[in-house]
């Protein structure tokens, strides 16, 4: 497929959204955006990239910030190590190279949180690099057209996309066919309702040639979720609530939190005088959290901090919480 590349980018730039980092060449901007939108849909994570470009003009201004500050902003977004990694990779980009922030491919991946697929993003969107990006959205659609049913999940499978990707690739205009390739994959060759009645390459797809459009890409492993029970303690005195912050370790690693009580199943571990407020379903990628709030007056012996009611939202702390305060007091 000799012109794939050129029937591609001639859709593309018919047909692209016009996103704020496709604006730009600069690495800081694009970098941003990229660690934003991993894990998160465009529509949710344009909010988040303005936030971010609002309040951190540079490199060096997010260096300076706090990790509490930076998750605070994160707030909502989920998967807090992508914060907690876009600080520490601002800080080595002011230590380890002079506050200029890198644009090939090697030198960003010496970054915290920069990897295969955010360092050929990066690079091929700023300077033009050619290396292919390949993401969920590049594995679709190549799995679909050329018929690839190896494992996405496997070595073998990420190396056989990667070379076929790099393969591909346009020697002219890089940045546009790696643009163009993902726009197709979040717009056109969709996961769930594909158009492929408006696909320009359905004359040559071999998935939708043969019926297997919804068979491809195959995964090899399926993602076994664990069930958890929170119990929160809502702990008011004198307008301020308690608040304790969580380890470095596991979900909301340095967040801060309500006073949490972890049990094996859904049965209150307080006494009738606490009274369940709130409950809820939280989903994680790999975790299901059934929480419950209670008001509780419980404070004589209770390790953390009191903060006044109008100040929560400057400390950052995991959206299930925020939800239940805004719930409470609107």
């Amino acid at each position: 497929m000799n012109n794939f590349s050129t029937k591609l980018t001639n859709w593309y730039h018919n047909h692209k959204r016009d996103l704020p980092w496709r604006n730009t060449r600069d690495p800081f901007k694009i970098w941003l955006s990229e660690i934003i939108l991993q894990q998160t849909r465009v529509d949710q994570g344009l909010s988040y990239y303005h936030k971010f470009i609002d309040r951190f003009s540079s490199v060096k201004d997010l260096a300076k910030a706090s990790e509490d500050e930076v998750l605070s902003l994160w707030q909502g977004l989920g998967y807090y190590s992508r914060g907690r990694n876009l600080r520490k990779a601002a800080i080595q980009v002011m230590e380890e190279f002079n506050g200029v922030f890198p644009k090939d491919s090697v030198n960003l991946k010496k970054l915290k949180g920069i990897g295969d697929y955010s360092s050929a993003a990066i690079s091929s969107f700023s300077n033009d690099e050619k290396i292919a990006v390949v993401d969920g959205n590049v594995y679709r659609v190549l799995s679909r057209i050329f018929n690839i049913s190896t494992p996405i999940d496997t070595g073998q499978g990420k190396k056989e996309f990667n070379t076929l990707a790099n393969a591909l690739i346009s020697s002219i205009d890089p940045a546009s066919h790696n643009q163009a390739i993902m726009e197709y994959g979040a717009t056109v060759c969709t996961p769930k309702k594909p158009l492929c009645n408006n696909c320009i390459f359905s004359d040559q797809c071999e998935a939708f040639n043969n019926n297997l459009v919804y068979s491809l890409p195959v995964k090899s492993k399926k993602i076994k979720k664990s069930t958890r029970h929170f119990h929160f303690e809502f702990i008011l005195k004198e307008n301020k609530v308690l608040l304790q912050k969580r380890d470095e370790k596991g979900i909301w690693a340095n967040m801060f939190q309500l006073p949490l009580t972890e049990t094996t199943s859904d049965q209150s571990p307080f006494s009738e005088k606490i009274e369940l407020n709130w409950q809820c379903k939280h989903v994680l990628s790999h975790q299901n959290l059934f929480c419950k709030f209670y008001i509780s007056n419980d404070n004589s012996s209770r390790e953390g901090i009191w903060i006044e009611l109008n100040q929560v939202e400057k400390y950052a702390i995991p959206k299930v919480i925020d939800n239940f305060l805004s719930q409470y007091f609107q």
